[in-house]
């Protein structure tokens, strides 16, 4: 059974279920609340399943990371320049994977992350992500881009945030992407909150983010399509692009490698609500060690130094 007719049977039969989607959707995984495997913890809002087996948490000693270089770095930012300046994209979700080094394993930075939504799946990757994708309340789906990130050490940081050219360009725009999105299997949608900050503090610096609300209205029977609605909103608008189909394309011959689960969804469903959210802020597991997987949008007003280190600014672990 594929993830989405998994979805549509359990959500026909009021059934609470945990799920997992990949960026491409090629891939998903579906539990029933009462069949969750072996040492999967998740936090998504107010649903928790978190094993409490006595381990001790280790204190956070050291966090280091190896980015790709700049260089390389903008050669594959300019490939992504090239296709916007061509007219095939008008903003691009550039994604890169950090080797990191840390005294703590997967397990340990879950216990240790602060974050309205986190995802443990053991030996394999832990997610602490700010990001809502969609959340549905009664007849109601919304949703939440967040767009726009600076060092909330810097002078009038708020400020410059909200004024910056880029960042209203590139918020505007995923605004629009989730509103047309949105507008695919809801009614009356409308944008209710606009580039609301955010504060997120991290293991060595506190950050200012923008993020929105989208609001729309689902039909009555919507429980038993909750997989058809996810697969017409995924990938999701905030870290893919616009038009997303091109986009994809950008992205496909822009990164390294393949996303799999990063900037994938996850959530959770009780048999009434449902509240999902973006796999960012993604360490996983490797044979060769720990990677931390982090990007920005782009677009034709992006320049490389700026992106390249913002970047390397969403490596972190949210301490609280």
């Amino acid at each position: 059974m594929s993830w989405i007719s998994h979805m549509n049977t359990l959500g026909a039969a009021r059934k609470p279920f945990f799920f997992l989607i990949s960026f491409d959707k090629s891939r998903g995984e579906v539990y029933p609340a009462d069949a969750l495997p072996y040492g999967l913890r998740y936090k998504i809002r107010g649903h928790r399943h978190e094993v409490h087996d006595g381990a001790v948490i280790d204190e956070l000693q050291y966090f280091t990371t190896a980015p790709i270089s700049q260089a390389a770095y903008t050669t594959r930012f300019q490939t992504v320049i090239n296709r916007i300046n061509y007219g095939d994209s008008y903003l691009v979700n550039l994604t890169f994977p950090t080797p990191i080094a840390t005294n703590l394993n997967l397990r340990q930075i879950y216990g240790h992350a602060h974050a309205k939504y986190k995802l443990l799946l053991p030996d394999r990757f832990v997610v602490f992500s700010p990001e809502c994708f969609v959340r549905i309340e009664e007849d109601h789906i919304y949703s939440y881009p967040m767009k726009g990130t600076i060092d909330a050490s810097i002078p009038d940081a708020q400020n410059q945030l909200l004024n910056d050219e880029k960042e209203v360009s590139e918020h505007y725009t995923i605004v629009d992407l989730i509103r047309n999105d949105l507008s695919q299997v809801a009614t009356e949608v409308s944008l209710t909150k606009f580039r609301e900050i955010d504060t997120i503090h991290t293991h060595h610096q506190t950050l200012l983010q923008t993020s929105s609300e989208i609001r729309g209205k689902l039909s009555p029977d919507y429980h038993h399509h909750l997989g058809d609605i996810f697969d017409t909103l995924l990938p999701a608008g905030s870290i893919s692009g616009a038009p997303k189909a091109e986009t994809l394309d950008i992205i496909a011959h822009a990164e390294i490698d393949n996303r799999g689960y990063y900037t994938g969804v996850f959530g959770y469903y009780d048999g009434h609500h449902l509240d999902s959210a973006v796999a960012i802020r993604f360490i996983e597991s490797t044979p060769h060690g720990l990677v931390y997987r982090s990007g920005g949008g782009i677009t034709a007003m992006s320049d490389a130094q700026s992106e390249y280190h913002e970047m390397i600014q969403k490596v972190y672990v949210p301490l609280g």
